[in-house]
Parts: structure tokens; C-alpha cells; sequence
């Protein structure tokens, strides 16, 4: 057909990532609905949107005229950076391994093998691989390509194993077979392939059908693993990046595997995502900083989840109040006065966090209740405060409000969600908008220590000026300015468009407007909003988008 790719070039494989993000985007409802195995929490389709939108943001920062190998590799970085899950971290290694064969070539014998090798990558990623999810459409989908050809054929071959392998899973799980449904998972893998073919042929091939009668998904909580279901498994998820070696993670595997469940481990040379379903989190990073260097690190308790949505229709709620709610609010945890003020002009109801007094279960579910409205989105804005706030959400949900926490970890993470907050938007898609906002907000504060101590960047006195990155010290000074400046710069290397410099009451005046020149000097397409925040705060946090 004129004007479709002839061959896996660099511009088609940035059409098939923006037509993969594209879809998901377009089905990921429909993946939420069906997703019941290992537990119906409702977030699969949310968790493989999230991937691959990481992985568009990496393709779309190659500068054009990049080659297909500098392409599709940016792609699976951006995926394994970005993998959020157990089907998002599983699709993450398909892609890098897809990558590893298609940097060769693009025609449809690459393609094929490259289909074969990323099955292999992500089976060898799970430690435990189970029958009727997406490891089984993705060795299906291989399988139909095997022998290659031509390159759109070979697509569609692997399009439409990969729907009938989807098709045929409710009889490898009960639990999907129960449901009425196919495995989330493989739905959204097919989708990506749905994508791929539309690419290469100009046609988009017919989507799998919706069960007529999907489970009811429960209330989105961002982010939730795939799994555990609280009291049928391990009580937390822990997931974080780690700078290793091979041998290391080899160990580091062992260990984690006998420590808990649902291990996956993806990546490569010298970069991985480690995804673990423990008892005890801390063993798990433990276990991380003995193998390397673990960052990014999110621990989900499984007690926090939403109750497990069924097919049947959800229990009764208590009745609302009787003055009319209003349709959706924001509930924003804020570390001083004026970021209070600031949130409030925004819309947000908010709650101060005073040093040293981090708000109890009880404030934050009294927040919500004085919020006043059917649908609340909570925004902790500390790490924190993500146990207690999601204990406030359950106990909202339990009184008819649908909660959804995004467990922003700084103030400036809050600032970014609620910059694109949308309140006639899906409730839905407003909670993903806000929570890809926040996660795309790189975060730094400055704190002036208390007492001499062992930290990641060395031995700190008391008085000396800490620079903490991503909550890790990064930085040990001796002038406000000067560390401030260095924090800065580390963050804006790994590129930036926008910093946000929240400055707290006693911070001197000058530091914010030297900040400001320094940027305009250095970096000519950042820009800088500054905010005062008043009583309370850090002296300087820092946010880069």
C-alpha cells in the first residue's frame, strides 16, 4: 500500500510507539475492567499506558534524523525507566528485547526473530512464569511469525497469534475463566501488536471484544502492583531501579525470590527494574544495596488496596451528606503557609504539615470528608505520608466517596499534578493525566543537618547544607547557594524544561533570583516559576519537569 513503511525504519518505529501510546490510551478502561487475575484491582491497562508513555517521551527526545537502532533502543529505556507493574515492567523487557534484534535490520525476518527474542527476554525475566497471561500471547505471537517473510505479513501473522493465544486464556486460569474474561495482560500486549500492524499496513486490525458483563474495577489507587491481594499474599510491593552488575543480579534474584513472589527482574547492562511482591520491604532493598545501587524506590502496601472488585455489583455505601457534593476536588498535603494559599487559589482543599507533625490518618480522612465532593483526588506530597493517606482513602471509600491517591513524594510533584488537573475530564484519565505530571517531575530539597552523620554522599557535621535528590543526599555543602546551585545542575543534566523553586520563609531573598539568573544563563530553554511557601517549608525545594 503507498505510504506505508517498507521497513522497520527509525520514523516507523516512532509512529508504532505514538500509535501503541495512542490505543492504550483509548482502551485502557476497557483493560482496567477485565483485570482479575492475579487480583482484581483494576489497573493493568492504566499501569501499560504509564510504560509505554515513558517509552514515547524517551523517543520523542531522539533528535530527528536519529537512526532505527538509536530509536528503538530510546523506546525500551524509556519502557524499563517508566515500567510501572507486573504486565508494564513484563512489556518493557518484550521491547528491549525486540530492540536488541531490530537495531539490526527491519525487514520481516527481523522482525520475527526480534518477536522471538523478546519472548524469550520476558520469560527469562519472571522467576515463576505462569500459562494464560501475557508471557503465553507473547510466545503465541512468535510462534505465528516463525520463518519470517514479509514484513507486514509477518505483523499481522504475529497480530493475529497473539489474538488467539488472548482468546484462549480463560481456559489456562481459572480465575479468568470464572470471570468471563481474558487476561488483561495479553489484552494490552495485543493492543501494542494491533498498533504495530496499523503502522504497517495503514489498517488498524479489529479489537478484541469486551466482555459484556466485565467486573466491576474498583476505584484506581496510582500506583498499585499485580499480584497480591491484601491478606491472600505478600503485604507489599517494592519496585526500584538499580545500577548492577550481571552477577549481581543473579544473586540479587536468589535472594529476592526467597524472600516473597511475583519477582520480576528486567533491563540489562548495567541498568534493571526490580519488581517484588515482600513481607518485609525493607529485606527487599536491603537486598538492593547489596547488589548495587538502588534508586527510584516505591513500596506499595497491599492493605491499602481497594476491596477486590467482582462481577457481581459492588456493596452498598454509606449515604452521602445531604447538602449536594460537589463533582471532584483535590485534597493537597502542604508543607507551608503560602503553598497552602496557593494550592487553595487552585481549587485544592488543603492541610498543613507543620514540622515534625506529619497529619494522622484522621486529619487526612477529615480532609476529604471537608472537601465535599464524590470523586477526591489526593495528593500527599511526601513519602512519607503515602501509608497514612492511603488508609484515610480506604476509609473515605467505606463512606461513598471514590478516592484515588497519587502518591506524590514533594510538594513540587503536588504543583505539577495539579497544574494539569481537568475537573470536567474522565475521572479516570484526569488521575492518569496528573499522575504522569507528577512522575515526570524530577524532586530535591535542601536541609541544613541537625547532627554529624553517615550518609550516600559521605560524612556530614552539623550545620552543613544537605542537597537530597529523589530523597538520597547527593549533595554536602557549606553555603546555601552554592549547594543549591550544584543540586540544580545535577538535576537539569539529565535535561528539563521547566524548574519550580519553592523557597521557604527564612531562605535569603537573593538565593531564588540568583537561581533564576543561573538558569537563564546556563539553560536557554528552561524556564523557572518560583513560589514562596511560607512558614514551615524546607529552606529550598526544587522540582524539575
Amino acid at each position: 500500500m503507498p505510504g506505508v513503511p517498507q521497513t522497520l525504519d527509525a520514523d516507523a518505529v516512532r509512529s508504532w510507539c505514538a500509535g501503541a501510546l495512542a490505543a492504550l490510551g483509548r482502551e485502557r478502561a476497557d483493560i482496567d475492567a477485565i483485570n482479575v487475575y492475579p487480583v482484581a484491582d483494576g489497573d493493568t491497562g492504566t499501569n501499560l499506558y504509564l510504560t509505554v508513555e515513558s517509552a514515547a517521551r524517551a523517543v520523542d527526545a531522539v533528535p530527528a534524523g536519529g537512526d532505527v537502532a538509536e530509536v528503538i533502543r530510546a523506546m525500551a529505556h524509556g519502557a524499563l525507566l517508566g515500567a510501572r507493574g507486573n504486565s508494564g515492567t513484563i512489556l518493557s523487557q518484550l521491547v528491549r528485547g525486540m530492540a536488541a534484534v531490530l537495531a539490526d535490520g527491519g525487514d520481516g525476518d527481523h522482525l520475527a526473530r526480534a518477536l522471538a527474542a523478546a519472548s524469550d527476554a520476558a520469560h527469562a525475566a519472571v522467576a515463576h512464569p505462569v500459562e494464560g497471561t501475557v508471557l503465553t500471547v507473547a510466545r503465541a505471537a512468535a510462534d505465528a511469525c516463525d520463518g519470517g517473510g514479509h514484513l507486514a505479513e509477518v505483523a499481522t501473522r504475529a497480530y493475529e497469534g497473539a489474538r488467539a493465544a488472548l482468546d484462549a486464556t480463560p481456559g489456562q486460569l481459572a480465575a479468568l475463566r470464572d470471570a468471563g474474561v481474558v487476561d488483561a495482560g495479553g489484552r494490552g500486549l495485543v493492543t501494542v501488536l494491533g498498533a504495530l500492524v496499523e503502522t504497517l499496513t495503514g489498517q488498524a486490525p479489529s479489537r478484541p471484544e469486551t466482555p459484556a458483563h466485565p467486573p466491576v474495577p474498583a476505584p484506581v489507587t496510582i500506583p498499585v502492583a499485580e499480584g497480591c491481594a491484601a491478606g491472600d499474599g505478600p503485604a507489599f510491593e517494592v519496585i526500584y531501579l538499580l545500577d548492577a552488575g550481571d552477577s549481581a543480579v543473579e544473586r540479587l534474584k536468589a535472594r529476592l525470590d526467597a524472600l516473597g513472589e511475583s519477582l520480576v527482574v528486567v533491563g540489562g547492562d548495567g541498568l534493571w527494574n526490580v519488581h517484588v511482591h515482600v513481607d518485609d520491604a525493607g529485606a527487599a532493598v536491603e537486598a538492593g544495596v547489596e547488589a548495587g545501587r538502588p534508586h527510584r524506590i516505591r513500596i506499595t502496601h497491599f492493605g491499602t488496596r481497594p476491596a477486590t472488585a467482582t462481577a457481581t455489583a459492588p456493596s452498598p455505601v454509606a449515604p452521602l451528606p445531604a447538602a449536594e457534593p460537589a463533582g471532584r476536588a483535590i485534597v493537597a498535603v502542604v508543607p507551608g503557609e503560602g503553598l497552602a494559599g496557593l494550592c487553595a487559589e487552585a481549587g485544592a482543599t488543603t492541610l498543613l504539615a507543620r514540622p515534625g507533625e506529619p497529619p494522622a490518618d484522621d486529619a487526612l480522612a477529615e480532609a476529604i470528608r471537608r472537601a465535599h465532593a464524590h470523586e477526591v483526588v489526593l495528593l500527599p506530597n511526601d513519602t512519607e505520608l503515602r501509608e497514612a493517606a492511603a488508609r484515610a482513602a480506604v476509609r473515605a471509600r467505606a463512606e461513598g466517596i471514590r478516592v484515588a491517591l497519587i502518591p506524590t513524594r514533594a510538594a513540587v510533584q503536588g504543583i505539577a499534578a495539579l497544574a494539569v488537573h481537568e475537573p470536567d475530564r474522565d475521572f479516570e484519565e484526569d488521575v492518569v493525566a496528573m499522575t504522569a505530571a507528577a512522575g515526570a517531575t524530577r524532586y530535591a530539597e535542601l536541609a541544613v543537618a541537625e547532627r554529624q552523620s553517615f550518609t550516600s554522599a559521605g560524612v556530614c557535621q552539623a550545620g552543613d547544607i544537605l542537597g537530597l535528590i529523589e530523597g538520597d543526599v547527593a549533595v554536602i555543602g557549606h553555603d546555601l547557594t552554592d549547594t543549591a546551585r550544584t543540586v540544580l545542575d545535577r538535576m537539569l543534566s539529565a535535561g528539563g524544561e521547566l524548574v519550580t523553586l519553592v523557597v521557604g520563609a527564612d531562605t535569603p531573598a537573593a538565593l531564588a533570583a540568583g537561581l533564576e539568573q543561573h538558569v537563564r544563563t546556563a539553560y536557554l530553554a528552561v524556564d523557572t516559576v518560583v513560589y514562596q511557601a511560607g512558614e514551615g517549608a524546607p529552606p529550598l525545594l526544587i522540582g524539575v519537569e
